[in-house]
């Protein structure tokens, strides 16, 4: 199809930067049609898409990424799983939205996964990479082969290991450090360098025990462009048009005369979920990506600006009602905390089994109820009756993922607010406490935030 208009059209260039990895992955072909690149080079895209490119890359910048092999079979992906330590990121390379990625965490899960990866005929390798449980960071920047600007760097509220197409995520970030803030500028600056950039970058890192981590580098536009864009008041598109097509116009680069800018107020993206349009499905989320948009709250606030999001997915956080907790072993270290804010915020709580033993051992009063197969009135008697306004269920190992997943799937029937890891449920329980604070929301123009801009 590509072809057909580029024989008609005879184009001057191609830009492949705004088109997500489908496009970047016409590359290759346009290159072969003798189609200019315009921006970022077919040579430098297939150096950040390319395993071992990259990791050279990375050495000659002296900047860490996890640690990673690549194999081909499901006994080399053990092997190489074992020398790393579980949990490791299984996945194969060159795929969209995370295709038929996966967390192993045993033997077993690694022989699954491959074998399920492998039904998808395999013209690349397969990456078996360390996985960090850290927070995640994301950075959308503007080159043009030499300067670079940052508008903001964006941290995502679920930990490492949601697919950044399904995280929430705040900008400017609030949880960094100076240094650490330093070490993803000089980072992504000194990688924009190394594969000249020109035009838009999409960085990904996470950070591990204080220490940041390359994660990806994307040379194209991301979803998070527009975000970073409306709530920084840079028209990252526009920067980058002109940055790639100033051969023709014999402009100069604008991006060394641009300034960065402090930003008085926080943006947070939310994305939205398909799963009301599929009832079987479990609604837990992973490293392939689920959602089928997003959209973006603003406020001088985090809590609110969170409130406003949610409120933009169409899932309105109710003001009073009962919780339901039902959370795997490893989060019940942060469950007093979660539990404890909704009780402050004028929730009443109800939990199952052990959920509900913890919290009552640390002096808060929760209801029990009975799982499915524990008798009755059980879980969905409760939320059939309309006795639930909030569920929390962090999903367990696989039998607990399966048990588990007919709480999830009833939270979509009854269009009930839902949140499956505990970093959402804390971020839940921030919202609540600054709606309930200043009982009622900021309304400003995008125009007024942008005027507020240093």
């Amino acid at each position: 199809d590509v072809e057909n208009i580029v024989n008609i059209e005879k184009p001057d260039g191609a830009v492949v930067q705004f088109g997500g990895q489908t496009a970047i992955k016409l590359t290759e072909a346009l290159t072969k049609m003798g189609v200019k690149i315009l921006g970022t080079s077919a040579e430098n895209v297939d150096a950040a898409e390319d395993r071992e490119l990259f990791d050279e890359i990375l050495e000659k910048c002296q900047i860490p990424r996890p640690k990673g092999h690549t194999v081909f079979t499901a006994e080399e992906a053990k092997k190489a799983a074992n020398e790393l330590g579980y949990p490791v990121l299984v996945r194969p390379s060159y795929v969209l939205g995370g295709q038929g990625m996966r967390i192993a965490v045993s033997d077993e899960d690694v022989e699954e996964y491959i074998g399920v990866i492998n039904q998808i005929a395999q013209e690349h390798p397969i990456l078996v990479d360390k996985y960090l449980m850290g927070k995640e960071i994301e950075v959308d920047a503007v080159c043009d082969g030499e300067d670079i600007l940052i508008p903001g760097i964006m941290e995502h509220i679920e930990r490492a290991g949601i697919h950044s197409g399904d995280s929430a995520c705040i900008l400017p970030s609030r949880n960094l450090t100076k240094d650490q803030v330093e070490t993803i500028r000089d980072y992504t600056s000194r990688i924009a360098k190394e594969m000249h950039v020109v035009g838009l970058m999409n960085m990904q890192y996470a950070i591990e025990d204080g220490e940041v981590y390359v994660l990806e580098a994307n040379p194209r536009a991301s979803r998070t462009v527009p975000l970073g864009s409306k709530v920084c008041n840079i028209k990252m598109v526009k920067l980058a048009t002109d940055i790639m097509t100033s051969y023709l116009t014999g402009r100069p680069s604008p991006v060394p005369a641009l300034k960065e800018k402090k930003i008085p107020h926080y943006g947070v993206k939310m994305p939205v979920f398909p799963f009301k349009m599929f009832p079987e499905v479990d609604p837990v989320l992973g490293p392939e990506m689920r959602s089928t948009g997003e959209v973006l709250g603003m406020s001088t606030s985090v809590g609110e600006a969170i409130y406003k999001a949610q409120e933009a997915t169409q899932t309105r956080l109710p003001s009073s009602g009962t919780v339901l907790l039902s959370v795997n072993d490893k989060d019940k270290i942060e469950l007093i905390e979660v539990a404890r804010g909704f009780y402050e915020c004028g929730f009443t709580l109800m939990g199952t089994g052990r959920t509900c033993d913890v919290m009552v051992a640390a002096g808060l009063p929760a209801e029990k109820v009975c799982k499915i197969n524990e008798g009755r009135p059980n879980i969905l008697d409760k939320i059939t009756n309309g006795e639930v306004a909030i569920i929390i269920n962090t999903p367990n190992d696989k039998k607990g993922r399966g048990d588990d997943s007919y709480i999830r799937k009833a939270a979509v029937k009854a269009k009930i607010p839902y949140f499956t890891n505990m970093a959402a449920a804390k971020a839940t329980v921030q919202a609540l406490r600054s709606i309930k604070k200043n009982g009622h929301l900021e309304v400003k123009s995008l125009q007024e935030f942008h005027s507020e801009i240093q």
